[in-house]
């Protein structure tokens, strides 16, 4: 398995000596900068690789492997195949990332919001940070921020008094950072900031989306693409929900074993692949990660290893220490070591330890939120401790 590190560009706070410095070989990243929905040229893209690639002389070499992500724009999601305009210009950005000789690319189909938390510092027994969604404050805004149009009826009577007592607990500071928390886009979030007013015209553009249809929309998205990906050996990953359920009365449809059988039975190609997340995953208790692992092996080419803690209420999470939490990693591991002794080199399945904790110096630093130097170094050699004990390095 190689050894991944997300890099968010060449204005990070992680510079590339830190990703040599964790042991990390190969980079996970993207033209963040580029618009969502521009078609990205063959010269940006092989001038970021050549920026991660070209090390400097004495430093050690690294791989730019995964491209994560190529955004796909919100009207694919909302016409599917008919988007036609938007699709080719995903696929004009696969081929220059093929052409750069990167071949395993990320995406999710998460509508209107990406990954979703309500507290990006919220305070562990160690003094250490970690992200967290709160079911009571996520509530909150749905219901009293948002005041999104028959939010009520997905939550119980119960539900809305919580709610109701939390937002009235909150200080206009405590309003004004949830609402940046969830609506403007997090660190790698491949959906657009929002303002309020742009939030609910924006779900309102849903109304009538179900999950079949959303789900039809991505078989349709799949379709176009995959033929582009398969003739040029490239690897399209899907990133589960997160969290793996219904937000804001939207569908989700990446969220189960069922929703990736579903996809793999109707668009067999394969170049559609999986982004095996495990913190995405475990955040449903539903959800056997390791047979997951075992029944998709030869669909997996990319690997977020990280754990989540889900707390009393079943809704609300947190994110836990890698080996920690409700993932029971060494079982994950090794379904995906066996899975990777079988492959050839060249298409050994690239990992990452993904959201780490605030800790240590970066508790003083501006970071980006889940994605600190220090708590992702500790996840890495955490994981690298079990694929030295299972053999695998």
């Amino acid at each position: 398995m190689r050894q991944g590190w997300r890099w968010y560009g060449p204005h990070a706070n992680v510079p590339l000596d830190a990703v040599r410095q964790a042991g990390a070989t190969d980079v996970v990243s993207s033209l963040h900068e580029v618009p969502i929905g521009r078609a990205w040229t063959l010269a940006e893209v092989e001038a970021r690789r050549n920026l991660i690639e070209a090390a400097p002389a004495g430093r050690s070499a690294l791989t730019w492997s995964v491209v994560e992500s190529i955004p796909i724009p919100d009207a694919v999601k909302r016409k599917g195949a008919a988007a036609r305009a938007e699709i080719e210009a995903w696929i004009a950005s696969l081929e220059a990332v093929a052409g750069a000789g990167i071949k395993i690319v990320c995406y999710n189909f998460m509508p209107v919001v990406d990954w979703t938390r309500t507290d990006l510092d919220h305070v562990l027994p160690t003094g250490a940070t970690a992200m967290r969604f709160d079911q009571d404050r996520f509530a909150a805004f749905d219901l009293h921020i948002l005041e999104r149009d028959g939010a009520e009826r997905d939550y119980s009577a119960e539900d809305r008094i919580r709610a109701r007592a939390t937002y009235e607990a909150m200080s206009e500071a405590d309003i004004a950072a949830l609402t940046t928390n969830i609506a403007s886009a997090l660190p790698g979030s491949t959906t657009e900031p929002l303002t309020i007013p742009a939030f609910r015209e924006r779900l309102a553009a849903y109304a009538g989306i179900d999950a079949a249809r959303l789900r039809a929309h991505l078989i349709g998205f799949l379709e176009a693409v995959t033929p582009a990906a398969e003739a040029r050996g490239v690897k399209l990953t899907l990133h589960p929900d997160d969290p793996p359920r219904s937000l804001f009365g939207l569908p989700r449809i990446a969220s189960t074993e069922a929703d990736y059988a579903a996809l793999f039975d109707a668009v067999p190609s394969p170049a559609n692949g999986m982004c095996y997340c495990t913190g995405s995953l475990g955040v449903r208790a539903d959800n056997d990660l390791p047979a997951i692992a075992r029944r998709f092996a030869g669909r997996i080419h990319f690997a977020h290893l990280r754990a989540t803690k889900r707390e009393g209420d079943g809704r609300s999470f947190h994110e836990s220490a890698h080996l920690e939490g409700d993932v029971d990693m060494l079982a994950v591991l090794r379904e995906l070591v066996a899975e990777d002794r079988k492959r050839p080199p060249g298409e050994t399945i690239v990992f990452r330890p993904d959201h780490g904790h605030r800790m240590l110096d970066d508790l003083t630093k501006e970071v980006s939120p889940g994605y600190p130097a220090i708590g992702r170094l500790r996840g890495l050699a955490e994981l690298r401790g079990i694929l030295y004990a299972l053999g695998a390095l």
